[in-house]
């Protein structure tokens, strides 16, 4: 049978408490809910270092001591969530007689399950990991579920989009054959360039910058009137960038690619729009942007 190794990370400042929990997941196979896995663990005794950890490495699920020597409590909690936002945290408590007010206050903070360290032994230990795991694990699965299938929704409307607006256009000034098919070398290109000013977009939305977005795809809809682009290349352009900047990365970034694209390909379209009325006569008696469709995007 297969192993998987789960990465834990034990914050503990008492060193009895660390040795038994360190012990207790080395002999982990002794219990027949830990069949099929086995725990890692890294051993940290204070909350920045279990930051810095944070930092540098992943892991499958948190064990946290709320009293530490440079955290008391929940604030130890909230700064842990706050470096490993989506990494189950399993609170640590004493005996007292506030222990249950820490309890649901912990579970409203963030954590994810809690242990009573006078009543820890193997099975507790493992039944709390797994189950803070696998439900993690669940959560992001049904979140993935859920990100496609938004991706191919609006893969779709762009598709849409793109089918109803081409019709009124070329026939009446466009080349026959869309950039994709026609020039498909400078289609890769504009698509490349289109992509680089959504990372910048992205930059621009997390740290504030000024990358002169709107300037760069102004000049880029000057280039896309140069080959006299329909706006069916550009929404063609947009999909294919869109396509290669949401592989591989995480959920949350494939949600800004998709709502800052949303906001360029209309700016992109305006300052098409604008390129030709400037420059072919007549051209701003034709219905080039469709707003009802646009507003499925």
């Amino acid at each position: 049978m297969s192993n998987s190794v789960y990465e834990i990370l034990l914050v503990e400042d008492n060193a009895v408490n660390a040795q038994l929990i360190q012990s207790l997941l080395s002999n982990s196979h002794t219990s027949v809910l830990a069949e099929g896995f086995s725990f890692n663990v890294s051993l940290v005794d204070n909350l920045t270092q279990a930051i810095t950890l944070l930092n540098h490495q992943e892991f499958d699920a948190i064990l946290l001591d709320l009293m530490l020597p440079d955290g008391k409590g929940m604030e130890s909690l909230l700064k842990i969530k706050e470096n490993a936002p989506d990494t189950p945290i399993i609170v640590q408590t004493a005996n007292h007689e506030q222990e249950e007010n820490i309890i649901v206050r912990a579970f409203q903070m963030g954590a994810n399950g809690y242990l009573r360290k006078k009543d820890l032994d193997t099975n507790l230990l493992v039944y709390a990991l797994r189950l803070a795991i696998e439900r993690q694990q669940y959560i992001e699965k049904i979140a993935q579920l859920k990100q496609q299938q938004q991706q191919i929704d609006e893969f779709a409307s762009l598709e849409n989009l793109a089918n109803s607006i081409q019709p009124s256009i070329t026939a009446r000034m466009f080349a026959s054959e869309s950039l994709k098919e026609g020039i498909p070398d400078v289609f890769a290109e504009l698509s490349e360039k289109y992509g680089e000013l959504l990372d910048l977009a992205l930059e621009e939305r997390a740290f504030r910058v000024n990358h002169d977005i709107s300037e760069q795809l102004r000049e880029l809809a000057s280039k896309l009137g140069f080959f006299k682009a329909s706006p069916r290349d550009v929404v063609d352009i947009h999909t294919k960038a869109l396509k290669e900047k949401t592989q591989n990365v995480n959920l949350s970034k494939i949600q800004a690619y998709v709502d800052e694209g949303r906001l360029r390909l209309l700016e992109l379209m305006g300052y098409l729009t604008s390129y030709y009325r400037k420059y072919y006569i007549g051209l701003s008696n034709l219905n080039i942007i469709s707003t009802p469709d646009l507003d499925n995007i």
